[in-house]
């Protein structure tokens, strides 16, 4: 392999995605000299086939009802369909600019730039395009892709991952979400907002399984609303073809025919064949392991991102790589809190959290501790103008901070960050409840919650 001047930095990244582009800006910030290796188009899975496609089509979806129910506010309007073409025209017209704005941003932090495939060759070496990048340090970042079921072969056709169905050229007349998460919960939406019948299937007692129960039963009852259908506590055992698309079998005995299968099962960690194991960095089920300051226990190489077993948020990539490159530049870091991360599902209605639930919190303080509260969006001047439902919680350790925050409604995405500073500064309610927050908005529901845990709720309904 060759190996000159200018192929040694003091940083190499092995991946272009969240938190492999965020390192290289903010290590070339801090003046390190920096390699980015990407084999793919760089951005990775949440520019090209992650967050940015999918709240694209969400939001096509929001149009799509909005048309529909315009009556409703007095709009007069006729919805004539989904022009898929149209459709994918807007989305990839989103992601052209941000790649295009992204490009640039990498370019004039002067970052080298390497396309092309790169494999780990040594603690502090990276093989590409048949040269060699050499590295004060590594950093691994190779996110994830679509996981599938032991057995079940995702065909690209009729079984479909989530890269599929973001290019998907037409709105199938139905289809099956095999998986009640984030991604699952999320393309439901947009296929019932496009006029196709949807059945999720789900494992776990309830859809949106990591959220508070008491998100999850209010996003269970609007979606029954919507008239998307879910089997819950289900467990997948076989798929098959028909004339006209699969029937999913359950354990249970139960059946469901559709055109189309979507797998959501989750994504798994790019981790094979790369070097890591020769190199000696240590892994579990694929995920690179790492400390709380993303170090592996290699000590010339760090990982961030989908790779390591953290939450896998785009957000939170980025915050690993910053983290990597302060570190790398000899700052001060702190870790993060995991739990004081927001987490946002863009479904109709939104799911938005941070902090930790309720039966967590029972758990870490003990039942007698933990106090909550809700307010329903229904005394919301702003949620009723949208005409959404739904409900804030708080989960308090009594006569202390606010320790989650879990929100279900529309656009209840957008009062996350007022959520994460709530829940990050260890606020107390009746420090939260003397703010004064702007009339007719949403974010009056979270200043709400907080008067009714502070003793002194203003417009909740006994």
């Amino acid at each position: 392999m060759a190996n000159d001047a200018s192929t040694v930095f003091d940083v190499v990244i092995l991946g272009g995605g969240s938190g492999g582009y965020a390192a290289a800006l903010r290590a070339a910030q801090l003046g390190l000299q920096v390699a980015l290796i990407e084999k793919g188009k760089l951005g990775g899975t949440c520019l090209h086939n992650g967050c940015i496609p999918t709240k694209a089509l969400l939001h096509a979806a929001e149009i799509a009802d909005q048309t529909r129910e315009s009556a409703g506010f007095g709009v007069k309007a006729s919805f004539e369909g989904i022009d898929i073409n149209g459709v994918h025209a807007y989305k990839d017209g989103v992601i052209g600019g941000l790649y295009k704005g992204l490009q640039g941003l990498v370019a004039s932090r002067k970052i080298t730039y390497v396309s092309g495939e790169g494999r780990l060759s040594s603690p502090t070496t990276v093989d590409v395009n048949g040269e060699r990048y050499t590295g004060r340090h590594i950093v691994l970042a190779t996110g994830s892709v679509p996981k599938s079921l032991p057995g079940l072969a995702i065909d690209g056709d009729r079984v479909i991952s989530s890269d599929h169905a973001l290019t998907l050229d037409r709105v199938p007349n139905s289809v099956i979400v095999l998986g009640g998460g984030v991604i699952g919960v999320e393309f439901a939406s947009v296929w019932k907002s496009f006029g196709a019948e949807v059945t999720i299937i789900e494992a776990l007692p309830h859809l949106a399984p990591l959220e508070d129960e008491n998100s999850s039963k209010l996003l269970e009852r609007a979606f029954r609303k919507r008239g998307i259908k879910f089997e819950l506590g289900a467990r997948f055992s076989g798929v098959e073809y028909t004339a006209t698309g699969v029937r999913a079998s359950l354990e249970n005995g139960k059946q469901v025919e559709a055109e189309l299968m979507l797998v959501a099962v989750g994504r798994g960690p790019v981790s094979q064949g790369l070097g890591y194991e020769e190199a000696g960095v240590a892994t579990d089920r694929g995920y690179v392991l790492v400390d709380e300051y993303m170090q592996t226990n290699v000590p010339t190489i760090s990982a961030v991102g989908d790779l390591v077993p953290t939450l896998q948020l785009a957000h939170v990539g980025f915050a690993e790589g910053i983290l990597v490159a302060e570190r790398l530049a000899g700052l001060k870091v702190v870790p993060i809190d995991y739990d004081g991360v927001p987490r946002v599902t863009y479904c109709s209605p939104e799911v938005a959290s941070v902090g930790i639930t309720e039966a967590k919190a029972k758990e870490l303080y003990g039942a007698e501790k933990v106090v909550t509260a809700k307010f329903n969006l229904a005394g919301n001047g702003k949620s009723k103008i949208l005409k959404t439902a739904g409900e804030i919680k708080l989960v308090q350790v009594k006569d202390g901070a606010v320790v989650g925050v879990h929100m279900v409604g529309d656009r209840m995405g957008e009062q996350v960050g007022e959520a994460q500073l709530i829940y990050n500064w260890e606020a107390l309610p009746s420090e939260v409840a003397q703010l004064i927050h702007a009339h007719p908005t949403q974010s009056e529901a979270l200043g709400e919650a907080h008067l009714a845990l502070a003793g002194k709720p203003l417009h909740n309904h006994d």
